[in-house]
């Protein structure tokens, strides 16, 4: 999965610093205000370590392309993806699947009531 929907940017867009939390917050999923506060509440936790870390990422870190997504729901899909790619890929499975019994009843219900289709279909085999 090397794609650019499934790379860790920093976010220019919706940043308070760096961009990094708001980076952080787009790939996966969670509200930004969360990994600030989150970031903040570690400070002391981990003895300061976050701050050359945060100026790390925030140096190395790529600026988020400005049209990676093209809605909302694109969005809420690709950090699906990398939140849990197997469970995506059976829902994407699964919905495949409906597709395909909904066409395979609209297929039914048109060749039953319809006997010139059937038996130009029956012509075709």
């Amino acid at each position: 999965m090397n794609s650019s929907r499934t790379t860790l940017y920093k976010d220019p867009y919706g940043k308070k610093l760096m961009g990094v939390c708001a980076g952080i917050a787009d790939y996966t999923g969670v509200n930004a205000i969360w990994i600030r506060l989150a970031a903040l509440a570690g400070l002391p936790l981990t003895g300061g370590i976050i701050i050359p870390i945060y100026i790390l990422m925030g140096l190395l870190l790529s600026k988020k392309p400005p049209h990676l997504y093209a809605d909302p729901g694109e969005q809420k899909y690709w950090q699906r993806v990398r939140q849990n790619p197997k469970r995506t890929t059976r829902e994407i499975r699964s919905q495949m699947r409906d597709v395909d019994r909904r066409l395979a009843e609209v297929e039914a219900y048109y060749v039953n009531n319809n006997p010139r289709l059937t038996a130009e279909i029956e012509q075709l085999r």
